[in-house]
């Protein structure tokens, strides 16, 4: 079993940055792909960045490219997204997910395991 707990959210500025962690139990969060998504109020959830066991293999989306970095230590169990020139419109909740395969799909169903999110508030 893996369980994942975001951490790292909050309110920033415009034009701030945050750094999200995803930290995880269990020995196989290593051998785990793990990727990032963010769910603002009467949206659907948007995958953001995905990152391979090694961390040799990133993904992002289109809205993430430029702004967002993940990366992980797997010393540490740990996956990041940095998150730089935020803007009011990446007010949400982002959440981690992991699983066998790097995905970037949305489907609750297609990850194993899944933090319960962290709230990020980006002020005008």
């Amino acid at each position: 079993q893996v369980q994942l707990v975001e951490s790292g959210g909050g309110l920033v500025q415009t034009g701030g940055s945050l750094r999200l962690s995803c930290s995880a139990s269990g020995r196989t969060f290593s051998s785990a792909a793990v990727s990032w998504f963010r769910q603002a109020p009467g949206n659907e959830r948007e995958f953001l960045a995905a990152i391979s066991w090694s961390g040799g293999r990133t993904v992002y989306a289109d809205s993430a490219k430029g702004r967002f970095t993940i990366s992980r230590d797997n010393a540490k169990n740990s996956v990041y997204l940095q998150m730089n020139s935020a803007k009011p419109e990446d007010t949400a909740a982002y959440y981690c997910a992991a699983g066998r395969a790097m995905r970037d799909t949305t489907l609750r169903g297609d990850y194993d395991y899944w933090g319960r999110g962290t709230q990020v508030t980006v002020s005008s």
